[in-house]
């Protein structure tokens, strides 16, 4: 055993001893053994850690926001007290697509989806009483990401907080954005040039954040297959490496601040090898096309969400069912932190109660499934392996056609990716309706009683106290400050300097998000639709 594991005995409720790790014994297996590799080792197929779980287990988070910032502070508070070990943070729609909550396209949006962030004020309140230099933050935004992220790093340094003790992520895959999801604000070149300049300035400045996760969770939840999934991911995986490296950093510098996003569905076997393949590709496209020398820039760090499409607003709580064993995927995949979906999610916002059932599967698998005490229990399974190999081969192909095309960029402007997933939706559905493919409680074993569960609703007086805070902050900044800030933002804009500092003066001066944007959309203007590619 090292030292480095959980515990000193694993074993199972029999008293049967579990190894850390099982391999083939036998020299016939050479080759089977190449293949697989070790864990900790490339290819990195079986976990990039050498003790995995036993070492540690995954980060468990639970993505939340709603309503105000004091309101997600408590529900933050409250899930750490569960025995959550990272936040995730959800925003609502306007912080998403860069509006304030007083504009006139976030009427009847606030807090709704999210929590309500337009100022440095409000990030204060959200982080308020939690350490961040001690928890790790997860943040879902993407065309607002550079915002978000200096309005963290000004929090933390309100806090005394070194940035480079800061620990999470921003997702900031404006690419999938164009695919799958929508809240893009500008055009790609000028999303392209701020998700670059987060990359370079968390490479230099903040050496232990994650500067992107490069997202195939919505992908997939738009319709895509599992294959599809990792290659498209990596398509746009690839587009902001090269974008990256043309700003003169090495592979090497910043591959290993690159985290990306999947998503764990229902076909628990599938599920599984798409984890291990994934892994497997990733170190060879970090190796044989970006020359990657650093074993740590070959490792594909992931965190998993279970498959919100998957919940069904009827008899919700079989999503309970649904969920666990999604997220069990996940685990046996190798995930580094995991997401567990509440069971009245179709219906609303989770409850306190759901969030908690939700938390507890995790603890659950990790501390009484007995999952997590070897690596890779699921490794040499014919089946598993064929999967894997088959994914890898076929994401491969997708791969090979995407770069043909001239990469990921322009398949996404040739509307070739969201015609795949379209095209792999649109078959799921005709299944569903044929009943070709059973949903338990939709299209089949159905039942007629409504559910009578309570559901969370959000209080339509949030955006009036929001509008409230954000005009009395109006009044009370230095304003003189504010202008200049957002004039040394528009000149930034005109050049080709890297925006985050710029843009780190201007919420340091309390402009809003909607302020910052508002600049930047004079500059870049803004994206509207497949015709403006």
């Amino acid at each position: 055993m090292t030292t480095q594991e959980r515990k000193s005995k694993f074993e199972t409720l029999s008293g049967i001893e579990a190894k850390r790790i099982y391999a083939p014994e036998y020299s016939s297996q050479k080759e089977y053994n190449a293949q697989l590799g070790m864990p900790g080792e490339n290819p990195f197929t079986r976990g990039i850690q050498p003790t995995m779980y036993r070492g540690r287990f995954w980060t468990m988070r639970q993505y939340a926001g709603y309503a105000s910032a004091d309101e997600s502070n408590a529900r933050y508070k409250y899930l750490l007290a569960q025995g959550q070990t990272g936040l995730s943070v959800a925003f609502d729609l306007p912080t998403q697509t860069g509006y304030d909550s007083d504009a006139a396209m976030a009427e009847g949006e606030v807090g709704k989806v999210g929590v309500a962030i337009s100022s440095l004020d409000d990030m204060a309140r959200l982080f308020d009483g939690i350490p961040l230099g001690k928890v790790s933050t997860s943040m879902t935004i993407n065309a607002t990401a550079s915002i978000l992220l200096a309005l963290y790093v000004a929090v933390a340094k309100k806090q005394g907080v070194d940035a480079k003790q800061l620990r999470g992520t921003v997702q900031n895959d404006i690419l999938k954005e164009y695919i799958a999801r929508g809240t893009y604000i500008f055009p790609p070149a000028p999303s392209m040039r701020l998700a670059t300049d987060i990359i370079e300035f968390c490479a230099r400045e903040l050496p232990n954040w994650n500067p992107i996760s490069i997202s195939g969770y919505h992908i997939r939840e738009a319709g895509s297959t599992a294959v599809q999934e990792v290659a498209f991911t990596f398509a746009n995986a690839i587009e902001y490496v090269n974008s990256t490296l043309a700003r003169g950093l090495a592979f090497d510098e910043f591959a290993s601040q690159l985290s990306f996003f999947f998503v764990a569905q229902l076909d628990f076997l599938e599920e599984i090898a798409k984890f291990r393949a994934a892994r497997r590709l990733w170190a060879r496209i970090a190796k044989e096309r970006f020359g990657a020398k650093k074993p740590s820039s070959m490792m594909l760090r992931f965190h998993t969400q279970t498959a919100g499409v998957s919940l069904t607003a009827q008899q919700p709580q079989n999503n309970i069912v649904r969920t666990a064993i999604e997220a069990l995927a996940a685990v046996l995949g190798g995930t580094q932190s995991l997401h567990t979906n509440s069971y009245d999610e179709a219906l609303a916002l989770p409850t306190e109660e759901s969030v908690q059932v939700a938390l507890r599967t995790q603890q659950i698998i990790a501390h009484e499934s007995g999952v997590a005490n070897t690596i890779d229990p699921v490794a040499g399974s014919y089946y598993i392996e064929t999967l894997t190999d088959e994914i890898e081969k076929r994401a491969v192909e997708y791969l090979d056609k995407i770069e043909k095309m001239g990469g990921g960029l322009r398949a996404i402007e040739a509307g070739y990716i969201t015609r795949e997933i379209q095209e792999s939706s649109w078959k799921f559905q005709r299944e569903v309706e044929s009943k070709e493919r059973i949903v338990v409680g939709v299209n089949e074993y159905t039942s007629t009683t409504p559910y009578q569960g309570k559901m969370l609703r959000v209080d339509p007086r949030v955006r009036n106290d929001q509008v409230a805070r954000l005009r009395a902050l109006r009044n009370r900044r230095d304003n003189l400050r504010v202008q200049n800030a957002l004039n040394a933002l528009t000149d930034a804009a005109r050049g080709t300097s890297n925006l985050m500092h710029a843009i780190l003066n201007c919420v340091e001066a309390y402009a809003t998000i909607g302020e910052i944007c508002d600049t930047l959309r004079k500059e870049f203007g803004e994206y509207r639709g497949a015709g403006m590619f």
